[in-house]
């Protein structure tokens, strides 16, 4: 998604305006600008409901998306601040938030992030939001992937340098964070477990157990129906 501009790889001026307003700390509102398109809203939304299903046990996480992290070291709103498409942190209270405040998170930044390419904003998050997620967040997986295009990149961090992550055949590449890979399924980026098992979305979990329970009711029907065949009563056995 396309971000305000900031100049966060810049040093802060040592004296601040008398008069700059400071916005006291928590419960600051997220203040990303709308999702460029419908593809982008519904990646966005497939990475998130898929991992908090299969970690829904778990409740040391947050992964959420579109979502402004503030991360001023004044403790202002009004600089240094972003937005990724989607980010994990781990290792946090499981809740709702209406942004990510740095200062207010035990100083925590994601571990993960994916960004969504698009043609507003593919320069950017190749280029200067990749260098803040490298020098400033330090977070450890960073993906990148273009829904229309199909481009999918991911590097991990390494003594402090984004090092490309090999793609397995399938073209898909590891997130140790996350203990899971990431890689393209009928054109969108999905999740896989380490045994390459695409992780599910709630309605595809649903919809298994749904074909399951009607496999069982044929299977029992079948078996009623030979039972009779043969002269028993099914209630009598």
């Amino acid at each position: 998604m396309s971000v305000p501009t900031t100049e966060s790889l810049q040093a802060q001026p040592e004296q601040a305006s008398s008069n700059a307003i400071r916005f006291p700390p928590g419960d600051l509102y997220s203040d990303e600008p709308p999702v460029e398109t419908e593809l982008h809203l519904r990646q966005i939304l497939l990475l998130i409901q898929s991992l908090e299903r299969l970690w829904s046990d778990r409740q040391d996480f947050y992964a959420f998306g579109n979502l402004t992290i503030y991360y001023s070291p004044h403790q202002r709103k009004s600089e240094d601040f972003r937005g990724p498409d989607f980010f994990v942190v781990l290792d946090t209270e499981r809740k709702p938030r209406k942004s990510w405040v740095v200062w207010e998170e035990d100083g925590k930044y994601p571990n993960v992030i994916v960004e969504l390419l698009s043609e507003s904003t593919a320069k950017t998050d190749r280029g200067l939001k990749k260098q803040i997620y490298q020098d400033i967040f330090r977070t450890l997986d960073y993906f990148w992937f273009d829904p229309d295009t199909l481009e999918f990149e991911g590097f991990h961090l390494v003594d402090g340098t984004y090092q490309s992550i090999a793609p397995t055949e399938q073209g898909w590449r590891w997130s140790q964070q996350l203990g899971l890979y990431l890689g393209i399924h009928e054109e969108q980026l999905r999740f896989f477990t380490a045994e390459k098992t695409l992780v599910p979305t709630p309605e595809e979990s649903a919809e298994v157990e749904r074909q399951r329970a009607e496999a069982e009711r044929q299977r029992n029907e079948q078996l009623i129906a030979r039972l009779r065949e043969l002269g028993i009563d099914p209630d009598q056995v």
